[in-house]
């Protein structure tokens, strides 16, 4: 069986190819003007999916060294995520499939991400928790096997991803802000500005991370920061370094707090970490750290598997179609998609 995934709910096209559930291929081509303006723009991140998802489908293929009538079946993101973004890799997925006369299967792009540490060894033995965190979301799901998924919390605001990015643009570092204060924050000191850590009571596996990011604006205003004058740089370089990791630490004590805590709840020993944000080092280090104390096992996907990927969307439509799941071709981009839905 070789399936090929599309993936373009957001700002990356890509596509790859699974035979027999082992993987061949995995092409991104990421949207890096974006930068410029601090974000994602939807219209612009639409019409770069158009311009880019033939050629990364041909490389996927070739790379492969699958040609597409060899093809048993064809998977797609069809939420949730940005709608004119979906609807590019969505509509050429189903336009595909029909034009070969091979299934489609329409994949969740959450549901996907919790496949991404199912793509390579070593694998989380179900059932386990799965830590989803990115630019759009941040979720605790307890996985008991394929396709059976319990919420255990979200978060009620900003995503971890999204306040990571908002922050960096108040520091003025850039975007995305994720990798760029993890950076500065190696070289601060974590304890330089005590930020709210935002637990939402004792039991809550719930999330919210928009009070931190207030908390860090009223800080800078309190403290007047602006940009490095000239003869100030090595100054306001230790400044940003402490800032960041006094952020960056505010984050990850209540990600690998609530990690370690669903893992308890659910009596779990596997807990999986996903998303862009699973690229953060200290993160990685602080949440191995508390497992080992607690008897369980971290796992984390590759890098090129924690940003949204073809591979764990081609890793969902595999195990569908395994089980004889297929959608209609008239399924249409849902862009708030809920996993428990």
């Amino acid at each position: 069986m070789i399936i090929l995934g599309i993936e373009s709910s957001c700002d990356e096209t890509s596509a790859a190819v699974v035979r027999d559930g082992r993987l061949l291929s995995n092409v991104t081509a990421t949207q890096l003007f974006h930068s410029k303006y601090g974000g994602v723009v939807p219209e612009l991140a639409s019409r770069a999916h158009q311009l880019r998802i033939i050629p990364v489908v041909e490389e996927s293929l070739q790379i492969a060294g699958v040609d597409k009538e060899e093809l048993s079946g064809i998977g797609a993101v069809y939420g949730p995520g940005l709608i004119g973004a979906i609807l590019v890799g969505l509509s050429f997925g189903k336009s595909m499939a029909m034009g070969l006369s091979i299934p489609f299967v329409g994949v969740d792009h959450m549901e996907a991400h919790l496949f991404s540490n199912l793509i390579d060894d070593p694998k989380p033995s179900f059932p386990f928790v799965n830590l989803t965190v990115s630019g759009g979301h941040t979720q605790l799901v307890l996985v008991r096997g394929p396709f059976d998924y319990e919420m255990l919390g979200e978060t009620k605001d900003d995503a971890a991803g999204e306040a990571f990015d908002k922050v960096a643009k108040m520091l003025g570092i850039g975007y995305p802000g994720g990798p760029l204060i993890d950076k500065h924050a190696s070289k601060g000191d974590p304890s330089f500005v005590h930020f709210p850590r935002p637990y939402l009571g004792d039991d809550s596996l719930e999330f919210s991370f928009s009070g931190l990011k207030t908390s860090v604006l009223y800080h800078l205003r309190k403290i007047g920061y602006a940009p490095a004058e000239a003869g100030k740089r090595d100054e306001h370089e230790r400044l940003l370094a402490n800032l960041c990791a006094s952020f960056q630490a505010a984050v990850v004590d209540v990600l690998v707090a609530k990690a370690i805590k669903a893992a308890e709840v659910s009596e779990v020993r596997h807990i999986a970490v996903a998303g862009g944000v699973s690229a953060n080092s200290e993160l990685r280090r602080r949440l191995k750290e508390a497992a080992s104390h607690r008897g369980c096992e971290v796992f984390v996907p590759k890098f090129e598997f924690c940003t949204d990927n073809g591979a764990m969307v081609a890793m969902v439509a595999y195990a569908k179609l395994q089980q004889g799941m297929t959608s209609s071709l008239e399924l249409t981009a849902e862009p708030g998609l809920s996993l428990e839905h």
